[in-house]
């Protein structure tokens, strides 16, 4: 049974939303989209990808967009709640994954396990981009910015920053 108070629920879903982030936070974008925007109404499609901006932006782990989803349902308790319930059960599991890790360190299944892992944390953030790609309007000056941008820092040595900061002052002046 579900709780029924925003904290109660907050915990609730971020407690199994932690067990399942292979490969960190933004493997569980797609779910995490699910669980706030249309199974509780918590956020908009477009205020899901503008706390996912966010979150990408200020220095931090990836998981501050649960931090900043709890703070949008239930203030700072929520904040508190949400973070901790995502952080808590999984690292709880990888202080005991990793210690059954180094003790079957040359065993078979354990090596089948960690070549079976990658492509499913891959798998996972890959459909986290879709999901983003798909909850955020389309907009043709955004995708501009975003191939000149990929074109730019793979074609050239220009540390990333420039770009961003580039972009800031479009956003800054009312062009984007």
């Amino acid at each position: 049974m579900k709780p029924t108070s925003p904290l109660g629920s907050l915990a609730y879903h971020f407690v199994l939303l932690s067990l399942l982030a292979v490969g960190g936070a933004n493997a569980v974008i797609p779910e995490l989209h699910r669980v706030a925007v249309e199974q509780n109404h918590w956020v908009s499609n477009s205020q899901f990808v503008d706390l996912f901006a966010i979150a990408q932006a200020v220095p931090g782990p990836n998981v501050l967009i649960v931090t900043l989803i709890g703070w949008h349902v239930a203030g700072v308790p929520g904040a508190f709640v949400a973070t901790a319930a995502m952080c808590a059960p999984s690292c709880l599991l990888t202080y005991g994954v990793h210690r059954a890790w180094h003790r079957f360190y040359q065993s078979p299944v354990r090596l089948l396990l960690q070549r079976a892992l990658v492509p499913v944390a891959v798998g996972l953030v890959l459909a986290s981009g879709f999901v983003l790609t798909q909850a955020a309007a389309l907009d043709w000056n955004y995708v501009t910015i975003s191939l000149v941008t990929a074109l730019v820092a793979f074609g050239t040595k220009w540390n990333p920053l420039w770009l961003l900061g580039a972009a800031a002052v479009l956003g800054a002046a009312g062009w984007l």
